[in-house]
């Protein structure tokens, strides 16, 4: 094996796929997974190679990232490290934020300075951050240098974590890159986020809700060209990625609204279909990414396109509903408002 990969999270949404295409593009690695199977993580998500009848080498570790003795001992035998281990819903966050902190805050404070104990070894560390971490858009476009104004527990989370890798960086030159991912979508993602939400509703015949009018806006990247991304960034010449901080976006934004319009387009359902609630808590204007750095530097840019990303994730859910269907009860999070009402989100 010409390196050693340690994925954290590897069992979750994003990380499931990274560390599919990993094996699809660079079979030679050897992968290792930690993860504590959240709600969000399942091994369900892996590749067979990580089955225990699997022959060796590749190798999953049920375990929580904030357990030092665990953290250190697997950072000690990686070459690489790619960090997608945390809490990741925003409304799950306002329901109970204390362990979004632990985990995304403390568990990346373990993580680093198992990394800066690692020494020479470790070549690279990939952090994914957020751009939830960015607040609502004051620009047209937001680049890496826009402020950082977090508007719920979990984005002031992933700043903590996002702040911390720089600040070790900073001080102890540990070979760190910091990813600020735009909305993924595409298979095996949570029915808790709002693209696999409303396909299964649509599979089920329950109504696609909106949060308010429906006009908060983000940048929605496939999961598939996010790990393309990331690939691009872990092989580039240390000098172009060590101590930046890149988006990854595409440049272009979709209300929940108009995502619930063309959804419904593609899965021949009505406009009858949509329904409105309140607007969610700590709720995000608009997020419109600013990539032209990452383009810039290593040439890459987004293949799949909206419709064509729309389409092939409403074919994923539509033919894996025995993936889903566990997931059903957890579609929606009572939370608290601001005038003191119980509202499931």
């Amino acid at each position: 094996m010409s390196k050693t990969v340690l994925i954290t999270g590897g069992a979750g949404f994003i990380g499931s796929n990274f560390v599919k295409h990993l094996l699809d593009h660079h079979p030679e690695y050897r992968l290792v997974v930690v993860d504590q199977l959240t709600y969000a993580g399942s091994t369900d998500n892996l590749p067979p190679e990580f089955s225990p009848e699997h022959p060796a080498p590749h190798q999953f570790w049920y375990g929580n990232i904030c357990n030092a003795e665990l953290m250190n001992t697997l950072v000690a035998d990686a070459d690489i490290v790619v960090h997608f281990a945390a809490e990741s819903h925003v409304t799950r966050s306002i329901f109970d934020n204390q362990q979004f902190f632990q985990t995304d805050v403390m568990g990346s404070y373990v993580l680093a300075n198992a990394v800066l104990k690692a020494g020479k070894r470790i070549e690279r560390l990939i952090h994914i951050s957020t751009s939830e971490v960015y607040g609502t858009a004051e620009t047209e476009r937001m680049d890496e240098n826009h402020p950082l104004n977090p508007m719920s527990p979990y984005a002031s989370a992933k700043c903590g974590a996002d702040r911390l890798f720089y600040s070790y960086w900073a001080t102890y030159r540990i070979p760190m890159v910091i990813v600020r991912p735009f909305n993924n979508y595409g298979p095996r993602q949570h029915l808790e986020k709002v693209i696999p939400r409303f396909i299964v509703s649509g599979l089920t015949g329950m109504p696609m809700t909106v949060h308010g009018d429906g006009t908060a806006a983000r940048d929605f990247v496939h999961v598939a060209d996010h790990c393309r991304a990331l690939d691009q960034i872990l092989h580039a010449p240390a000098d172009q990625v060590v101590g930046e901080v890149f988006n990854i976006a595409t440049d272009e934004h979709h209300s929940i609204l108009d995502i619930a319009h063309d959804l419904t387009d593609i899965m021949g359902l009505t406009r009858e279909s949509i329904t409105y609630r309140g607007n969610r808590p700590g709720q995000v204007s608009r997020h419109t990414g600013n990539s032209d750095k990452l383009r810039a530097r290593l040439g890459w840019k987004p293949t799949i396109s909206w419709r064509e990303g729309l389409e092939q994730t409403v074919a994923w859910y539509r033919a894996n509903p025995e993936w889903w269907k566990k997931q059903e009860w957890m579609r929606t999070v009572p939370i608290v408002t601001a005038s003191g009402q119980v509202e499931f989100h």
